[in-house]
């Protein structure tokens, strides 16, 4: 008899709990939607359906997602936590959300995203992490995100972007990058080659302006010549300027074939300011060569210099010797016939 009791309070208590909904939230269900939008909450409701498919939390006061924090909705295909005051997320936050589908997190406080934070999740979508404080996107992510079609990132501290991050995610058609301070040095060509292969595979993304250096300050990746990156030496580099001409013509071709067909073709790139080498160490040694080959031309010409004035001196001195030489000769003659002219007058 007892145990019959406990079995009947526990499944009451089991059936209560499926069908509970907070207080401060609308419940529906029969689309298992929980709205708990606009409500001051500082945290995560509790108390929700155990079968609750999309969870909205907008315009709340939540300050942070504790270690599983979902554990009571394990079903989740839609959450929203826009526009709250989220500083810090756990890297379990999303332990059992083997489902989720849409993620976003715009409008919050949010510093860094850690390398586990999606593990969880293989089955994502759809990220939204836009007007943030975000600085770095670590490249660990990859295998945890792999399945994102579309990513926001707009409205955050980005400089630059693990290249390795955006090959994974095979799947993306919908990026969105404006208003980060990206610093356009060389770290960032790897980014820009990669946008030009997302492009004519027919991603959709918007505008990458340069913050740094100044004199790129305001101008769009996207649309800066790859000669301007001229102070790139690093060896690694040369693929990708190896391949510049390649992408190139296919950019060109396919937006010459969408511009048949909607009247627009993407933009080309800006002319070159100043002509400048490709490759700055080709022009260097190009120099120091011929520097080293007028050196030793310059030596072999004063060595010329030298060697004609020496002998010009010499064969000079040998004139004026043999002129003198001459001179002297015909007196020596006159003196021998004066000599001899007693001793002929001498003879009986």
């Amino acid at each position: 008899m007892t145990g019959g009791v406990f079995w009947t309070l526990l499944a009451a208590l089991v059936t209560q709990r499926a069908a509970g909904c907070p207080k401060e939230c609308e419940c529906n269900t029969k689309t298992k939607v929980v709205d708990c939008r606009g409500k001051g909450l500082y945290d995560i409701p509790r108390r929700l359906q155990l079968d609750t498919q999309e969870l909205y939390l907008q315009n709340n006061r939540i300050r942070g997602l504790g270690s599983m924090a979902f554990r009571e909705t394990p079903l989740l295909r839609v959450l929203d936590l826009t526009n709250n005051s989220i500083t810090s997320i756990s890297a379990n936050a999303f332990q059992g959300l083997r489902g989720l589908l849409v993620l976003n997190l715009a409008n919050n406080s949010i510093r860094e995203i850690d390398r586990r934070l999606f593990n969880p999740i293989k089955t994502l979508t759809e990220l939204d992490l836009s007007h943030n404080n975000v600085a770095n996107l670590p490249g660990a992510l990859a295998d945890s995100i792999s399945n994102l079609s579309s990513l926001s990132l707009c409205h955050n501290r980005l400089q630059r972007l693990d290249r390795i991050l955006l090959e994974s995610l095979n799947k993306l058609q919908v990026l969105f990058f404006h208003s980060n301070p990206w610093k356009c040095d060389c770290q960032l060509i790897g980014l820009k080659l990669w946008l030009e292969s997302f492009l004519f595979k027919g991603g959709i993304i918007d505008e990458i302006r340069c913050a740094q250096p100044e004199d790129l300050k305001g101008r769009d990746l996207r649309r800066i010549p790859y000669e301007l990156f001229h102070t790139c030496l690093t060896t690694s580099y040369n693929y990708l300027f190896a391949n510049i001409h390649h992408l190139d013509a296919e950019h060109r071709l396919r937006s010459h074939g969408h511009s048949e067909r909607v009247g627009e073709g993407l933009p080309e790139c800006e002319p070159k300011q100043r002509p400048r080498p490709v490759n700055l160490r080709h022009a260097i040694a190009t120099v120091v060569i011929t520097g080293v080959v007028c050196g030793v031309v310059c030596l072999m010409m004063l060595a010329a210099a030298v060697y004609g004035c020496a002998y010009a001196a010499i064969m000079a001195k040998y004139q004026r010797e043999l002129k003198r030489v001459e001179q002297m000769a015909p007196s020596d003659e006159h003196g021998s016939t004066e000599e001899k002219e007693p001793l002929d007058s001498s003879v009986p």
